[in-house]
């Protein structure tokens, strides 16, 4: 039992690692309109992952045998349509010859390759004629292994809506013949932007997944940095917002080794060891905070990126600059007045002003009736205040929102001070 388990629990981590690799490959052969085929052979080769690995022992090198078998796949695939220049016309020629096929397949699945057609791919998500939020949902879910669940909860929206979303992208695809193709000039500017926000959002789900088991998600954290990364080294994508956003992903999972304790109970902010926050990634973002500002441009990544960094240079949470990182909340309001920023914003004046205002300007909020975690802050202040009913009443409201086991038990913590 324990083999199988270990087994599903691989294949599920190489599905998040490796699956969105796969399928822009697949894509780029079989062609972006014929998106679900990609999609299906990768399906295919997980579920033969998980067939062949529970009956025989795991491979050295799990990662390559899921390459070979998707390649193998796509061969067959390629072999049984006989429509090469319906399928693929930019690799035709190549196809249409039995011993070329093979070596042309294999070519693709190189590892430069992989990365370059990761980056089409997720340009190619973002195309014009794609709606902004299809267009996000569209490569968390393909390209990031995300959930639709998942998905829901980064757009604080429902599964169905997510579900609608990624099917008119897809029908999209199929209807316009949409190609896996880098745009250049403003449309690059245009669509990096949708590609940065699935990046923000992917890196956000692996520091407080929405998995009942795993509050920190290290995997889906570093496939952001990492293709985050792809993106300052590229030459037509290295924009400043883009170094700040990794600026923000370096500071933020510094902290991810403070943030449990040895029995996997959350440890807040202000309790946490700054000892353990990790110095090396702390020091790269700063460098690529510094490398953001040239040349000069004002974006949300850049502002929360600065509010990261004050943190990160506190030498403990009494001595944070909070009337820094409030005023810097104030302006990223401005650029996004969306409701989390404007609950961060609530948190922070709590240690700038005072709890009453903090008070306040969470009772302002609105559009967060649903979302656990402004309910534990609006509980947090109630406590500030001495007000133990309110504080009781919030963090029981926060209890029923969540299926995180580990905020449960902080919450009940919470309740228990009340």
């Amino acid at each position: 039992m324990s083999g199988a388990v270990s087994v599903n629990q691989l294949v599920d981590h190489l599905f998040r690692q490796e699956s969105g690799k796969m399928i822009a490959i697949l894509s780029k052969l079989v062609g972006f309109q014929n998106l679900e085929t990609a999609q299906d052979i990768v399906q295919d080769t997980l579920v033969q992952a998980m067939s062949v690995w529970s009956f025989n022992s795991i491979p050295d090198n799990p990662t390559g045998w899921l390459h070979r078998v998707a390649r193998n796949k796509a061969i067959d695939y390629i072999r049984r349509e006989k429509k090469f220049r319906t399928i693929s016309p930019q690799y035709a020629y190549l196809l249409e010859s039995e011993w070329a096929l093979s070596s042309t397949v294999h070519q693709l699945f190189l590892e430069n390759e992989i990365h370059d057609s990761q980056l089409r791919m997720m340009f190619a998500c973002c195309h014009p004629s794609i709606a902004p939020e299809s267009q996000v949902a569209l490569i968390l879910k393909t390209l990031c292994g995300l959930s639709t669940s998942e998905i829901a909860r980064s757009f604080l929206t429902g599964e169905d809506t997510i579900t609608k979303r990624i099917y008119r992208a897809r029908e999209k695809i199929k209807s316009e013949k949409i190609e896996m193709d880098v745009p250049s000039g403003n449309e690059l500017g245009e669509r990096l932007d949708a590609v940065l926000r699935s990046l923000y959002l992917l890196f956000n789900e692996g520091y407080n997944s929405s998995h009942p088991d795993w509050l920190i998600r290290e995997d889906l954290c570093q496939e952001a940095m990492r293709l985050c990364l792809l993106l300052t080294e590229h030459a037509h994508t290295g924009y400043p917002r883009v170094k700040a956003l990794l600026s923000l992903m370096c500071f933020q999972a510094s902290r991810l080794p403070a943030r449990l304790d040895d029995k996997g109970n959350i440890i807040l902010l202000k309790y946490q060891d700054r000892e353990k926050w990790y110095r090396p990634l702390i020091q790269k973002g700063f460098e690529y905070l510094d490398d953001s500002s040239h040349p000069f441009e004002i974006s949300p990544f850049q502002l929360e990126a600065a509010i990261a960094s004050l943190h990160a240079a506190a030498p403990s949470f009494e001595k944070t600059d909070w009337t820094r990182i409030h005023q810097l909340y104030e302006w990223l309001y401005q650029l996004q007045p969306n409701p989390v920023v404007a609950m961060n914003k609530a948190i922070a004046a709590a240690y700038a002003i005072s709890p009453q205002e903090s008070l306040r300007l969470l009772q302002e909020v609105q559009g967060l009736e649903k979302n656990h975690i402004y309910h534990a802050c609006l509980g947090e202040v109630y406590l500030d205040l001495h007000n133990g009913p309110q504080a009781k009443h919030s963090f029981e409201q926060a209890l029923t929102l969540t299926t995180s086991r580990s905020e449960q038990l902080l919450l009940q913590q919470k309740i228990s001070l009340c």
